[in-house]
């Protein structure tokens, strides 16, 4: 099961790459057109911004299974085991609300705008509001998967790092470990 989810993760990664390639493509491709040609792409606009919404909700789901999201925890830190473990289930069951009002209302706006067409491409702007839907239904999963994991015992809350506490730490993930590195000797 792990390794579908694995490849589910690595699936929307890549959709994500590629859906940035295709902005930078479309419009770079229009900046050129416009100077140097005098003529355009007419739907580059609109498509790029499908892609820009699609692209940030599917990387907000692989954020959150990564535990990506910037958050403050230290008063989770500083509270015992079990007053942790009650704190961290009160914000993940706040975190499923918020997340079901998402998929409620963008169901609604999916449903709604099935049948309205965008101006200059014609895709049906309930595509457009499924992308909250393509966040929504895949966070609740991954919130619920981590309550119940804390439930169990299977994740302990005073290790577990929920959240990212600042962006430098996020850089410091990508840099290696000052001391693994062996010192260069002169001779």
């Amino acid at each position: 099961m792990i390794r579908i989810v694995d490849f589910c993760f690595l699936v929307l990664k890549a959709a994500i790459a590629a859906l940035l390639a295709g902005m930078v493509v479309l419009v770079f491709g229009n900046v050129v057109l416009r100077y140097a040609f005098n003529t355009g792409i007419t739907y580059s606009e609109e498509l790029s911004r499908i892609f820009f919404v699609w692209l940030t909700f599917l990387g907000a789901v692989v954020a959150m299974r990564e535990h990506g999201h910037l958050g403050v925890d230290s008063l989770l830190r500083r509270l015992p085991p079990g007053a942790a473990r009650i704190a961290v289930l009160c914000g993940q069951a706040l975190m499923l609300w918020a997340t079901w009002l998402m998929i409620s209302g963008s169901w609604t706006q999916t449903v709604i705008n099935l049948h309205v067409s965008a101006p200059a491409t014609g895709i049906s702007m309930g595509f457009f509001y499924g992308a909250g839907l393509a966040f929504g239904v895949p966070a609740l999963l991954l919130i619920l998967s981590d309550m119940i994991g804390v439930l169990t015992g299977r994740i302990d809350v005073t290790t577990a790092e929920f959240v990212k506490d600042s962006e430098d730490e996020l850089s410091l993930e990508h840099q290696p470990d000052p001391s693994l590195v062996t010192p260069s000797v002169k001779r």
